[in-house]
């Protein structure tokens, strides 16, 4: 039924046509059909007038559409209802679209041309299916080539948030909005746009995988650029301008000028010290700045906050004078010291030195910490140059004033180790005095190096107060004093000659060393590590040795073995000369002898010189 209506449509059309033509016998449409033998017509028994046929022909083509599916046409907005949109695309039926295919368009209207694809010709109820979705899909790469040809602006609508960026949706194809992209100043919240309708500009297309890339910036720049230009041309040192903060980093401000960007570096934001430019300033704050500085072209700009203000130290009273005793807070520590704000924007430093009395220099964080409020007292003052010198161990005694007294020379006292040199040991009496005890002057036995092996920082020695300068502020102390020298009762237990039992500890080039006690370590020269059989002593070989030098002062003892067989044989050969000595005395002749002897032989001469 629903094609003889259709045709009968046409041949009503087809018959007004052709009385408006040329005069023809009239004839009622629908009698027409209703009396038409379809089945004579196929088998070719009833025929009709080629011109008729070709007529109606023309008619249908004219006003029916072809409904071959997934074929774009294009369909006007007839009717629209909460949910869906009705399409007509002159057919025999009207077709329906939801208006979720149109959220890119709220806009939508009565009477807007739309595109649409034929989705099913009939469904069950014999409705025309149509998809404005799939039309858009088809017609949308085409189109989106054509506008980035063209430079063209395109509408889309902001679907949702991805990474780096948001998706929109443009004809129906997801195309990317970088995050940069979205407006010429920073986005802080990407949110606000999801489900907004924007119009773009196509920037990127790539062929391959079929992604497009799109800009809301771009379409803006231009005008931006041109006020960018003007506004730079109009720059001068000096000049306020009023500007909105866009952007805030560790290291300072960057100002929106309007389309051109300036920055107040953290240093300019105030007079007094901040940690950060988020204590002064916040995100969209309007503010005025002052022009600083500008590179050649203009593209660098140097703002300032502080400077629309009056420098502090101008309004620094002038009551203030050295000597006097200030109040303030530590906004900063170095190694050096300590700057305390003794007024908005006017700060002084504290030095480590006048921290504390003491002249074992230490670190400020010993002493103090940021936040502190603290008293000091003023000792340099420079308005010219705006600086200031404080110290707070000047608001306590000087613990030298009355030094003889309490660390007369040879007074004994307690002290902590707070430093080491190569040549002796720091140590602290109590704040602000500190005294230097020598290498030497820390062990009577002990042969030391260096003073950490003999203590280590914080501990607590007992020490003598050697010498004392008042002047120079100078303590000499001894820690070998608070005990009595050993080396005096050594010098008689080890006197020279006394023969000792010991082992070899060791071997050394030129001998060996040997330990009598924990104190006394004794050399024996290699001469005198032979044994009476000729052998040498080695290492561990327990022997007796004889002290042949005791140098009490440079602790020095040598010891030998060999001197106690040796003197035995010395001894020995002593008494054998002796006795050979007596022998010979013995068997020496006597006087009276002699005489007789001399008598003889002249009695001999003279009786043979008478004969």
């Amino acid at each position: 039924m629903a094609e003889e209506k259709a045709i009968t449509e046409v041949v009503e059309t087809t018959e007004v046509k052709e009385e408006q033509k040329v005069e023809a016998p009239k004839q009622d449409p629908k009698e027409f059909l209703e009396n038409f033998n379809w089945e004579k017509y196929e088998e070719g028994i009833e025929r009709v007038e080629d011109s008729k046929l070709e007529e109606f022909e023309k008619l249908v083509a004219e006003n029916f559409v072809d409904t071959a599916d997934a074929e774009v046409v294009q369909g006007v907005v007839t009717h629209l209802t909460d949910r869906e949109a009705i399409i007509d695309i002159n057919a025999k039926s009207e077709g329906v679209i939801s208006l979720n295919e149109f959220r890119y368009n709220p806009n939508l209207k009565i009477g807007d041309k739309v595109e649409v694809l034929i989705d099913i010709r009939e469904d069950k109820s014999g409705q025309l299916v149509l998809s404005h979705r799939k039309a858009r899909t088809i017609m949308a790469w085409d189109r989106v080539n054509a506008a980035h040809d063209k430079e063209e602006v395109v509408t889309g609508f902001v679907k949702c948030r991805t990474k780096g960026g948001m998706i929109v949706d443009v004809f129906g194809i997801e195309a990317f909005l970088p995050g940069s992209q979205i407006d010429v100043k920073p986005i802080r919240d990407y949110d606000q746009y999801v489900g907004k309708t924007m119009e773009f500009k196509v920037v990127k297309i790539n062929h391959e995988f079929k992604n497009v890339v799109v800009s809301h910036k771009a379409l803006i720049e231009a005008d931006i650029e041109e006020q960018k230009k003007e506004i730079i041309s109009q720059l001068e040192k000096g000049q306020v301008l009023e500007g909105i903060v866009k952007n805030i980093t560790s290291y300072g401000v960057f100002i929106d000028l309007g389309g051109v960007d300036g920055l107040v570096h953290i240093t300019d934001l105030s007079w007094s010290r901040i940690n950060h430019p988020n204590e002064v300033v916040e995100l969209d704050q309007k503010l005025n700045v002052v022009i600083l500085d500008f590179d050649d072209n203009k593209s660098r700009i140097q703002l300032g906050l502080k400077q629309l203000e009056k420098h502090p130290w101008d309004a620094l009273g002038d009551e203030i004078k050295i000597g006097d005793k200030v109040k303030g807070k530590v906004v900063v520590i170095a190694d050096y010291g300590a700057f305390l704000e003794v007024a908005e924007g006017v700060e002084g430093l504290i030095h480590v030195s006048e921290m504390s009395w003491s002249t074992h220099l230490r670190s400020a964080q010993d002493f103090v910490k940021v936040g502190d409020e603290l008293e000091a007292v003023v000792l340099t003052l420079d308005r010219e140059d705006r600086k200031m010198s404080l110290g707070i161990k000047q608001l306590t005694p000087d613990p030298w004033t009355d030094i003889t007294s309490k660390y007369p020379v040879g007074s004994k006292h307690k002290g902590i180790v707070r430093n080491f040199t190569n040549f002796g040991v720091f140590v602290e009496l109590e704040e602000g005095i500190d005294g230097l005890i020598y290498i030497s002057d820390l062990s009577w036995t002990k042969k030391i190096k260096h003073p950490s092996e003999f203590v280590t920082v914080g501990d607590t020695l007992e020490v003598e107060v050697l010498e004392l300068d008042v002047e120079g502020r100078k303590l000499s102390l001894g820690h070998k004093q608070t005990t009595e020298n050993p080396w005096d009762k050594y010098e008689k237990e080890f006197a020279l000659g006394t023969v000792h039992k010991a082992s070899i500890s060791e071997i050394v080039d030129k001998g060996a060393v040997i330990d009598f006690n924990e104190d006394i370590t004794a050399f024996v020269p290699q001469r005198h590590m032979e044994k009476e059989d000729g052998k040498k002593l080695n290492k561990g070989e327990e022997a007796e040795f004889k002290i042949i030098e005791f140098n009490k002062e440079f602790k020095r003892v040598v010891a030998s073995h060999t001197a106690i067989f040796r003197e035995e044989e010395q001894r020995n050969v002593k008494v054998a000369k002796k006795k050979a000595a007596a022998s010979a005395e013995e068997a020496k002749p006597t006087l009276g002898d002699a005489n007789v002897q001399l008598q003889a032989l002249k009695d001999r001469m003279e009786a043979d010189k008478k004969k």
